[in-house]
């Protein structure tokens, strides 16, 4: 399966790799990105930069939520495959800035599907979180949970372009999959991630800030384990009326819904603790209270996504922070 690909975000942290795996797998890729200023813009321009090197990539700057933008990009391009990744992301800045979650997250994917809609691909890929499982306590996180108490503002629209993709997929026969993330890290991440900024502060010698007193467990996805699985998940067509054992998928609709996650929460601490190897030297921890919208713990149940690609994350965090901390000394000549 190759073709041409459309991948929104692909300046940042998960699009840069998806982008690059595409390209790498044969495929032309048009790569959307905003280019906004929620954290490091030089970081993204370095990596659309890189992925302009190759003849296969075609770089597009523009909002999801520009009118005519996504309906203009689909009628040029025709994509046979979306990745949809572009979001205003993060939980805390979800509280103190909604209307850019609003315009981002809803208005964007709504104008991604109505461009669709109109040039309809093979198969649409769309970007959720782990955080719509919200205050749901029972674990591992199932596809076909409950999800209707979200803790952020960020996962509750998050939530809202599920069920938009949702009556998409059913009314106009558009083969979807959402996947939902569950705490991505590796070389080339975002700035505001706990990795990075832990990362930053051990090495420069500053305190880390460790929320819930370190009461929190995360199931941690390296970001190679992750595009690997949305890869193989491009493969994976939802037709409806064809589940497998334990499916998500729609009886109305050719849509499912995927975990990506390692299956095996870590401690906080012991995350913590990991970086403090890679780096060679111990943080300075002020402990701190759970911030609001923030979950104690998150763990992926992955049966869907071994049932439909084979296979599913597991590289330890030893490893994937290792290789995390050798690429920020090397970045940052630190």
């Amino acid at each position: 399966m190759t073709g041409t690909a459309l991948v929104t975000g692909s300046a940042g942290f998960i699009g840069y790799f998806t982008c690059r795996a595409l390209l790498d797998a044969g495929w032309r890729v048009v790569g959307l990105d905003g280019l906004t200023d929620y954290y490091d813009v030089a970081l993204k321009e370095r990596r659309h930069a890189m992925l302009a090197q190759s003849e296969g990539f075609t770089p597009v700057v523009g909002l999801l939520e520009t009118p005519d933008l996504l309906a203009d990009l689909f009628a040029q391009a025709k994509p046979d495959l979306v990745i949809h990744l572009a979001a205003q992301a993060g939980v805390r800045y979800s509280i103190d800035n909604p209307s850019s979650y609003v315009q981002a997250n809803i208005v964007g994917t709504a104008n991604l599907l109505e461009a669709a809609r109109a040039h309809p691909p093979a198969h649409m890929l769309l970007a959720s979180t782990s955080s719509v499982y919200g205050a749901n306590t029972e674990m591992p996180y199932r596809e076909t949970d409950k999800v209707d108490t979200q803790m952020s503002f960020y996962a509750a629209t998050k939530k809202a372009t599920e069920a938009l993709a949702h009556s998409y997929a059913h009314l106009y026969d558009l083969p979807t999959t959402m996947f939902r993330f569950f705490t991505v890290y590796g070389p080339w991440g975002r700035p505001d991630m706990a990795h990075f900024k832990f990362t930053r502060a051990i090495l420069n010698g500053d305190p880390i800030d460790v929320y819930n007193n370190g009461e929190m467990m995360r199931d941690f996805t390296y970001i190679d384990d992750l595009v690997a699985s949305i890869l193989a998940l491009a493969k994976a067509i939802p037709e409806a009326g064809a589940p497998v054992e334990g499916d998500s998928l729609s009886p109305v609709a050719p849509f499912r819904v995927v975990n990506i996650g390692n299956g095996a929460p870590v401690k906080l601490m012991d995350y913590i603790a990991a970086i403090e190897r890679a780096c060679g030297t111990p943080a300075q921890k002020n402990f701190l209270p759970m911030q609001p919208g923030d979950v104690p713990a998150t763990w992926a149940d992955t049966q869907l996504l071994t049932a439909l690609t084979g296979a599913r994350p597991q590289t330890p965090v030893e490893v994937g922070l290792k290789h995390f901390v050798d690429w920020y000394r090397d970045y940052y000549q630190v």
